[in-house]
């Protein structure tokens, strides 16, 4: 479990089949093997542990269906451990299981914050709403506006400097993780879609 709040802003620095070797320094403080870790919010599991770097093994699954599969060494990346039963929780419950891939639709400057809009597949957007919450590549955000395929978010100045979205332009693909309660609720209703209140509540709040 993860709170989408970025640590560190790291570096890939060795790619070597599912294996991928990244440059660190805050977070090796205790990290050690069989700890999980969020890559640009995807859960993978420590495998080694070295003075400036830590592995982790990405699976075919994971390579197929986010950002992952297309690294390339020297490419920068957010990094979460996970969360402990005693610390601070500032964002929202993040899994680190993605949803899809979508890409950076627009960005729009509003005075010292930006509007950011992004595109998502379907198995994403229909979880989306409104003041919901969202991880892109890992970083808790809240929804401002879902329509159709595409939501935007507020973008601060601290959370461009202090993650890789001060890297990320218009097309560019970032991991979508919904939030894991809007999903639970979905699916609730949907199993329970005979109930004619169920199929009241599922067009009120936008499921249907």
């Amino acid at each position: 479990m993860f709170t989408g709040l970025i640590e560190e802003v790291g570096a890939i620095s060795r790619i070597s089949g599912h294996d991928l070797t990244i440059m660190a320094e805050r977070i090796l403080d205790d990290l050690k093997l069989g700890d999980s870790v969020a890559v640009d919010g995807v859960c993978l599991t420590v495998a080694a542990v070295n003075e400036n770097s830590f592995v982790v093994q990405t699976s075919p699954e994971t390579l197929d269906r986010t950002t992952l599969g297309q690294s390339q060494v020297g490419e920068a990346v957010n990094i979460e451990r996970a969360m402990t039963a005693g610390g601070r929780f500032g964002g929202h419950f993040v899994l680190g299981h993605v949803d899809g891939v979508g890409h950076v639709a627009a960005i729009r400057p509003r005075g010292n914050f930006a509007l950011w809009r992004f595109q998502a597949p379907i198995e994403v957007s229909r979880y989306l709403v409104p003041k919901g919450s969202v991880a892109i590549d890992g970083i808790s955000l809240t929804i401002i506006e879902p329509k159709g395929d595409t939501f935007s978010v507020a973008i601060i100045p601290a959370t461009l400097a202090m993650t890789t979205l001060n890297g990320r332009g218009i097309g560019d693909a970032v991991n979508i993780e919904a939030d894991v309660i809007g999903k639970h609720i979905y699916h609730y209703l949907k199993g329970a879609s005979s109930s004619s209140i169920t199929q009241e509540m599922l067009h009120r709040y936008g499921f249907a």
